[in-house]
């Protein structure tokens, strides 16, 4: 082997070193206990709930097929998921990948796959549908929304239960809303007042705290629309 050869094949297995080496050196996220090629493959940090099974990817992966629903219900059919209306559909589920992406640590746990809530395949029953769908195949627009979400529904009812026909699943914000005019009275169309205002707290401190004997349903009389904590004629009022 000539010496130009030889130092051609020591400069690419150098350069394959630092290549493959240099991610691994630098990943933080590897659990310690990894061995070698668990240190090369590793795709990222699990989540909190998974922690202890780090280093340990036998216990979720199966060679070839890689993660098999029964291998999470193995472990998760027993979960009591209670009822709140939050988790409680969960107990119907006949896989969690769908919607639940480890190697993100806790960042894929929260981020729910709306589209797998129609997904036959992934529930033991037919998934909940809208009351106003129509058998066959749906969009997200078809979900019933308020059957996961009334109980934290911030319109407390008064826009009705079928959200789909302002928020769309990929986010709660409306792109083209418009608040109504600063100068508009119409606020209980929206707006609920909160218990307090329906008690001595009103006549008490509320109202004195505005200068104003407006009713409760005069939300405009000492409301600004910036800011419900900011108060007319008084400035910014936060006394909770």
């Amino acid at each position: 082997m000539t010496l130009a050869r030889f130092l051609y094949v020591l400069f690419m297995i150098a350069a394959a070193t630092l290549l493959l080496g240099l991610p691994v050196a630098l990943r933080t996220d590897i659990p310690s206990e990894a061995g070698i090629m668990e240190r090369f493959v590793a795709p990222g940090p699990l989540s909190t709930a998974h922690r202890s099974l780090a280093g340990k990817c036998a216990s979720c992966h199966t060679p070839v097929k890689g993660v098999e629903a029964k291998t999470c219900l193995s472990c998760h059919t027993g979960t009591d998921f209670g009822d709140k209306q939050s988790t409680v559909f969960h107990a119907q589920a006949a896989e969690c990948s769908s919607c639940h992406v480890e190697h993100q640590g806790d960042r894929g746990i929260v981020n729910i796959n709306h589209a797998a809530l129609l997904d036959p395949k992934v529930w033991r029953q037919t998934p909940p549908r809208a009351p106003s769908s129509k058998p066959g195949p749906m969009s997200e627009t078809a979900l019933n929304c308020s059957s996961c979400h009334s109980v934290r529904d911030k319109h407390l009812g008064l826009f009705g239960t079928d959200c789909a026909t302002c928020h769309s699943t990929n986010s709660w914000k409306i792109g083209d809303y418009r608040h109504p005019s600063t100068n508009s009275t119409q606020c209980v169309e929206c707006h609920k007042a909160p218990p307090s205002h329906f008690m001595e707290h009103f006549s008490m401190v509320s109202q004195r705290a505005a200068r104003s004997k407006a009713r409760v349903d005069q939300c405009y009389a000492c409301h600004t629309t910036d800011s419900f904590n900011n108060i007319r004629n008084r400035g910014w009022y936060d006394h909770h």
